[in-house]
């Protein structure tokens, strides 16, 4: 029987009508001219399919050696039925699942000429009788069905081949290596969790001892936070523009030894944040360096490793508003603590990683947010005017349903538990249609159109 995949049932049940034609032709192995049609030096013919390695046998020397997979060999390449030369050129086999569609594929290299090019499709034409010419961006279509690509990677593919400028062919490479596609799929991955919450409270909500914050815990995860110091477990995110950049701050739980399980568990998760910020920034109290006898005596040792091993990272001393505190003096002894007596002499990069500060009196603050600004800059400017942008309508319009409900979702209350989960899925779902993860049927023939027809 011919394979029928998912999105045509869907579609079927929902009384919509469907294409058969990429889905009940699994079976069937395609081929196409793949380079530009007319005379040319080279021109690339592209088998994908079942019946792909019996095709190459056909096309070539009986007694010569099958090639090895994904390395080009030279062969002579003939007619199947009267075995006449067709040309000289070169093959390349490759076996599935690693190949652009993931089928068994073979790539047939000759000369562009329009005679030896025609040959070379008639021949493979006449292989088998489950052997044709592809749809147009059947190839493209097989790699999305058979998981190599998403459907954001098939746009961008498209963009890439359609692309006239520098910057269009940069943006449209990005996409087509998944840019678009890790950022959507780390949103829908966030959804799911917050459902799975929301789910888990409906089911047992009931019946087992759950947390009557559970519904607000799906809106942000969950932090503990007090004046105490050591109660901040969690990771709280929170998105500011800064100078125009568009900047994820995320307050984790401060760095320091103890013998406390669930506190370690934060430093735990702080550290990982560490490793994945573009930017830290340390807050210490001036106090810390003046606490003891010895100077910096009240720094811990994991905050010390942290400053001193990570040029990522940038430190505030805070309290700078303390009676009888000599700034002088704490910042002297903040830099000899954290880099040595010598390092910030000649003002050399660490004097661009200490500021002085007051959160109680603001003092320093508007001082710090200039030189931040200008090092955001310094870093970003060139990532930021060249990031992944949305190039496509359709994305456009599911991320705007998206956003609709999550805007009704958090606007819902507790009592209306069921309402937000629905609204959850809502979004999940508008996410995981710009991506292909859901059904999608109604949109891949406006996708796949696009392409020629060896694509």
């Amino acid at each position: 029987p011919y394979h029928v995949c998912a999105v045509q049932r869907a579609a079927e049940a929902q009384g919509r009508p469907t294409e058969l034609r990429y889905t009940e032709t699994h079976l069937d192995t395609i081929f196409a001219l793949s380079t530009h049609p007319g005379k040319a030096g080279i021109a690339v013919v592209r088998v994908s399919g079942p019946q792909a390695k019996s095709v190459l046998k056909s096309m070539t020397l009986a007694k010569a050696p099958f090639p090895k997979p994904r390395q080009a060999v030279t062969r002579r390449l003939l007619c199947p039925q009267s075995h006449e030369l067709l040309d000289k050129g070169m093959v390349v086999w490759f076996p599935g699942p690693r190949s652009f569609t993931g089928e068994d594929s073979v790539e047939f290299h000759c000369h562009g000429g329009k005679a030896v090019v025609d040959g070379i499709l008639r021949g493979i034409g006449n292989t088998g009788p489950h052997v044709r010419l592809a749809e147009p961006g059947e190839f493209s279509r097989r790699a999305f069905e058979n998981n190599k690509l998403d459907l954001t990677e098939v746009e961008g593919l498209a963009d890439l081949l359609n692309a006239e400028t520098e910057a269009q062919r940069r943006l449209a490479l990005r996409q087509a290596d998944g840019g678009l596609k890790n950022l959507y799929e780390t949103w829908r991955t966030q959804l799911i969790k917050s459902m799975a919450l929301i789910e888990a409270l409906i089911d047992f909500g009931e019946d087992e001892n759950i947390e009557d914050d559970v519904y607000d815990n799906a809106k942000r995860q969950a932090a503990i936070v007090s004046p105490i110091p050591g109660t901040t477990r969690d990771v709280v995110e929170v998105s500011l523009d800064i100078g125009g950049y568009p900047i994820l701050i995320g307050d984790t739980a401060g760095l320091r030894s103890s013998q406390d399980e669930i506190e370690m568990e934060g430093v735990r998760r702080a550290q990982d944040r560490i490793r994945l910020a573009d930017i830290n920034i340390a807050i210490l109290p001036a106090t810390d360096f003046l606490s003891s006898s010895k100077v910096g005596g009240g720094v811990d040792p994991i905050v010390l490793e942290a400053v001193r091993k990570n040029p990522k990272t940038m430190v505030l001393i805070n309290k700078m508003d303390l009676p009888g505190l000599e700034n002088d003096k704490a910042m002297a002894a903040a830099k000899s603590v954290l880099w040595g007596d010598t390092s910030l002499a000649d003002g050399g990069e660490d004097q661009r990683r200490l500021w002085a500060i007051s959160c109680q009196t603001g003092d320093g603050i508007g001082r710090f947010l200039n030189d931040f600004i200008k090092i955001l800059k310094d870093r970003f400017e060139n990532s930021v005017s060249s990031s992944t942008s949305i190039t496509q309508y359709r994305h456009r319009k599911h991320l705007e349903n998206c956003i609709q409900s999550l805007d009704a979702f958090l606007d819902l209350s507790a009592d209306d538990i069921v309402l937000g989960a629905e609204e959850l899925r809502h979004a999940a779902s508008d996410l995981g249609r710009i991506t292909g993860r859901v059904d999608v049927e109604e949109v891949l023939d406006v996708v796949f159109r696009e392409f020629c027809i060896g694509k």
